[in-house]
């Protein structure tokens, strides 16, 4: 099973967006987004 991080990085760059990129679209910042993808925090499901 792939994990959340994984293939949100996969998305991300199938996209050819930067993490930082990524983070502006969801007003994060681009440390959120490369914790997701690292594993390090999880977002919460709503």
């Amino acid at each position: 099973m792939v994990e959340f991080g994984e293939q949100l990085r996969r998305a991300r760059e199938g996209k050819g967006m930067t993490q930082q990129s990524l983070a502006e679209q969801l007003y994060v910042t681009r440390q959120s987004v490369s914790r997701w993808e690292c594993g390090v925090s999880k977002t919460k499901r709503y």
